[in-house]
């Protein structure tokens, strides 16, 4: 029978941003969801009205993969092979591409993190991994990972937490409890549920807007 060993190693990740109208702006991280490139989440975020008063930061998975209709290159966060020590590779890569961007652009006041499907478990756990203050979280079309405890979670303080309500990937069920688990852990959660189904859609960009604005100040 082989023997299954795992070796750390180096690797390249790519970020995309996009700086502020003006300087010294809080910064707002985004992370994708499966088979997506980094730029298509720049997008989403910068859709959001008044998202030009934040420098956007769009950081792509560290697993390329090419996507097999168009011939694009995707990526994906993780799998479940090798999931913690996954867990922990991307928590290095984020902080320190939030933490580089941040220097770059002279960044101020704090990080909101913004996800979407497979995205949204990276933004919760970038939290803990991040030097700067955090302002908060909205969570699009995913869960919250069941390795944060209730500390973790309370540092998070403000989430926003959206599904459609034909999601077939993040189920009401699921979307129920996180929000008693957040809630539980002393955050402050706005859950919507919108008309629609696995997307970023305009309700998303309306509620967005609000919950930006609102962690501005």
């Amino acid at each position: 029978m082989p023997i299954e060993q795992t070796i750390a190693a180096t690797i390249h990740g790519r970020y995309l941003v996009e700086p502020a109208a003006a300087p010294g702006a809080p910064m707002l991280a985004g992370f994708h969801g499966y088979a997506e490139p980094a730029a298509v989440h720049l997008a989403r975020v910068r859709a959001i009205p008044g998202s030009e008063r934040w420098t956007a930061v769009s950081i792509q998975g560290l697993h390329r993969f090419y996507q097999r209709r168009t011939g694009d290159v995707v990526a994906s966060w993780m799998t479940s092979q090798d999931r913690e020590l996954a867990i922990g590779d991307n928590r290095a890569y984020v902080a320190s591409a939030i933490e580089e961007a941040w220097r770059a652009q002279q960044c101020a006041h704090g990080v909101l993190l913004a996800g979407f499907s497979q995205g949204v478990a990276m933004a919760f756990r970038a939290v803990s991994a991040i030097r700067q203050p955090p302002l908060g979280v909205v969570a699009v079309g995913g869960d919250v990972p069941p390795e944060l405890d209730s500390d973790a979670l309370r540092a998070i303080g403000h989430v926003l937490l959206m599904r459609g309500a034909r999601d077939q990937f993040y189920s009401a069920d699921q979307w129920q409890a996180d929000q008693r688990r957040l809630r539980d852990a002393g955050v402050q959660v706005l859950a919507i549920e919108f008309d629609g189904g696995h997307e970023w859609s305009t309700p998303v960009l309306d509620a967005a807007s609000r919950f930006l604005e609102s962690r501005r100040r």
